[in-house]
């Protein structure tokens, strides 16, 4: 056991912090509650504390690209501050937008990262390769965006026509680089941030005021919407826009950073796999994993990633057919329990596995007394179970939701060391 982590994880205040921003003084020194819960006859430890707040670190603007369902850049920094060195392999097998690696080569590690939508590495990979903002500028500026196109779906209720026209020819010129295995480091920075664009409510995205850009509203509903706020879309300049982004996600990094990011880049592996099958990731090989599964059938995928599918040229439907998107406890737990068994597999000698499970059917099931006998079949040691109890959750009850907030309420981590 580590000994050395679970006395940090017991003695810990808000002020022991190590990445405390200046200025910043915590009105709050809360001890760290423990309590134990008894799991298939196991007596699991729980730590329960504020571990990390937004206060006490300010994420990167590095990952601001919305995806559903997105654990803050705070939660993976924790484990990876305390149980990585630097160039150590950080792992996510269910990678999302990339906050696990993003994070981890933001403080010099190396990644790997893995999802079986290919919408992840899309939104991933081109941030640890950031391109010069001038010469991206010139490039963009000389894509050639033609007049008068329209897309092959009607996307009339979110779009202006001038700029539906410059969606598809940014779309048509970035799926023919595609094909011709041609797109280079500008074209993946450019798709990634359209990809982040295309709806949204705000005047930084090119459709008309919709739902937050994770949640693509399908184009009955933005009709509904549009008649309801009595608007019709306005013309987005869609080039400019990429670049008002393009500045947004990099206003933090410095010249140091750029390299070091660019440099990990070089090692890190992208996978669009199933997660019990990464034959490409070798025995004994990752230090640390902090993922977030898919949760039973929480998520619609398909229907909130439609618009961002089309863009890309993905049958989301297709994709979400190979998703974990088990409507019964059982099916989950027989899929993750190969996912856990490939995690031992790929898993150093000493390495951890931080599995984040959050509370599900509004607190009625609590996966991590799903996750414990899984990870321990596996071969893993538990080390315990660690609850960061965030500022809002009125009543610190952590076997049950004590308000009205519906799904993930607090952040549910399950932590195992390969011994």
């Amino acid at each position: 056991m580590n000994t050395i982590f679970l006395e940090f994880l017991e003695k810990f205040e808000l002020n022991d912090i190590d990445n405390t921003p200046s200025g910043y003084e915590s009105t709050k020194k809360n001890k760290t509650t423990i309590q134990t819960k008894l799991i298939n006859d196991l007596d699991v430890t729980y730590y329960i504390n504020e571990f990390w707040t937004s206060k006490q670190r300010q994420a990167n603007s590095l990952h601001e690209v919305s995806y559903r369902a997105c654990f803050k850049p705070q939660l993976p920094h924790f484990f990876i501050k305390q149980l990585t060195q630097e160039n150590d392999f950080v792992y996510d097998p269910f990678l999302g937008r990339g906050t696990t690696i993003i994070e981890a080569a933001l403080i010099n590690r190396q990644v790997i990262g893995n999802d079986i939508n290919p919408l992840s590495s899309i939104l991933a990979e081109p941030r640890l390769l950031i391109p010069d903002f001038q010469k991206l500028e010139r490039y963009l500026k000389n894509i050639p965006f033609k007049k008068g196109l329209k897309a092959d779906i009607d996307l009339s209720m979110f779009y202006h026509p001038d700029t539906e026209s410059e969606i598809v020819s940014l779309r048509n010129y970035i799926l023919n680089k595609e094909k011709n295995n041609d797109l280079n480091e500008f074209d993946k920075w450019i798709r990634m941030v359209a990809t982040n664009r295309l709806t949204g409510h705000s005047k930084g995205f090119f459709s008309v005021y919709t739902m937050p850009p994770n949640q693509a509203v399908l184009p009955d509903r933005q009709i509904k919407i549009n008649e309801k706020r009595n608007q019709k879309p306005e013309y987005k300049n869609v080039k400019e826009l990429i670049l008002k982004k393009t500045k947004s996600l990099i206003k933090n990094i410095t010249p140091l950073q750029q390299k070091q990011l660019n440099k990990i880049h070089k090692t890190a592996i992208f996978l669009n796999k199933d997660a019990r099958e990464t034959n490409e990731i070798s025995d004994n090989y990752v230090q640390l994993t902090v993922t977030s599964p898919p949760f039973l059938d929480v998520v619609q995928y398909a229907k909130d990633n439609w618009l961002r599918g089309w863009f890309n040229g993905i049958d989301i439907n297709e994709v979400e057919k190979k998703i974990t998107m088990s409507k019964t406890i059982d099916n989950w737990t027989n899929v993750m329990q190969k996912v856990f068994d490939e995690l031992f597999r790929i898993t150093k000698q000493g390495g951890y596995v931080a599995f984040e499970v959050g509370e599900i059917k509004n607190g009625k099931i609590k996966l991590e007394e799903f996750v414990v006998p899984l990870g321990i079949k596996a071969g893993f040691n538990l080390l315990g179970v660690i609850i960061n109890e965030q500022n809002f959750t009125k009543t610190a009850n952590i076997w049950g939701i004590k308000n009205n907030n519906k799904g993930t309420n607090s952040n549910r981590i399950v932590l195992f060391k390969k011994e």
